[in-house]
């Protein structure tokens, strides 16, 4: 769609498009081109002051449809490759995604968060930094997500505001009704395999998977660690509905269709 000389993708069923003195009201859905899949239903409120805009996504409603978490993880992806890893899975249908960088200075995680956050609300894509609740909300990111040892939420949720989503990394059913309860918009819950995106950290296993997710109802619950192909079965037949995998995705040779073929697994649940 044209407006005066931009052009806008259009993602939601209610679009304000700002220029001026011009507001207009646009229905419908339009998916990025290039972006295979089907349209996300977003929100998006955009103002164009020349060649500045700010967006909003009904961050909710999207992250309540995701199924696949998907995460740029540094100790997988060379700094360089942030992009085109980033691209692959959101081609690949990943609409929730989050950059984790372990160890790297915070300068670069800000860099890094600046180049990823485009790339998601193009698409329709919820984007999470991970540990930096600031860097997260001066990179307008949609949210944030934080471990057991980051405190308490309510502290994260006075700096990031209410609309920010949160999430929080649990390894234990007493954690995940906590987490819920202290106002997490999302857990991940494992590891549920050994896994090198977390040395050191024990495997939980698949036998609390069902009994959390019954707790939980239609809470997020993302169940992640060590998850891949071959082992998302086992998963999903321990009651999982939603999953993050991690190396499995970034080192598949077609990370875009490893991507789309989770996807398409999990949508038929």
């Amino acid at each position: 769609m044209l407006v005066g000389s931009r052009e806008w993708r259009v993602y939601g069923e209610d679009v304000f498009l700002d220029c001026g003195v011009a507001c207009l009201r646009v229905a419908g859905f339009a998916p990025e081109p290039g972006v295979r899949g089907s349209p996300v239903p977003v929100n998006l409120l955009v103002f164009d002051f020349g060649s500045r805009y700010a967006a909003h996504m009904d961050r909710r409603r999207i992250l309540a449809g995701c199924r696949l978490y998907g995460i740029v993880d540094m100790g997988y992806v060379a700094p360089e490759q942030a992009e085109e890893a980033a691209e692959a899975l959101i081609r690949g249908g990943v609409r929730l995604l989050q950059l984790r960088a372990k160890g790297m200075p915070a300068d670069e995680v800000r860099r890094l968060a600046r180049c990823l956050q485009p790339l998601c609300h193009q698409a329709g894509c919820l984007f999470i930094v991970n540990d930096y609740p600031d860097i997260a909300l001066e990179c307008e990111a949609d949210g944030v997500h934080i471990g057991q040892e980051d405190g308490v939420l309510d502290d994260v949720r006075k700096l990031v505001g209410e609309e920010m989503l949160i999430g929080r990394s649990t390894h234990s059913p007493e954690q995940a009704l906590a987490a819920c309860a202290e106002g997490a918009d999302y857990i991940g819950f494992g590891p549920l395999f050994p896994t090198g995106t977390k040395p050191g950290r024990p495997a939980i296993g698949l036998e609390d998977v069902r009994r959390v997710g019954e707790a939980l109802g239609d809470f997020p619950v993302f169940c992640i660690g060590g998850i891949n192909g071959d082992s998302l079965e086992a998963v999903l037949e321990h009651g999982a509905r939603r999953v993050v995998i991690v190396s499995w995705l970034l080192l598949h040779q077609d990370t875009e269709g490893a991507a789309r073929q989770i996807v398409s697994r999990l949508e038929r649940l």
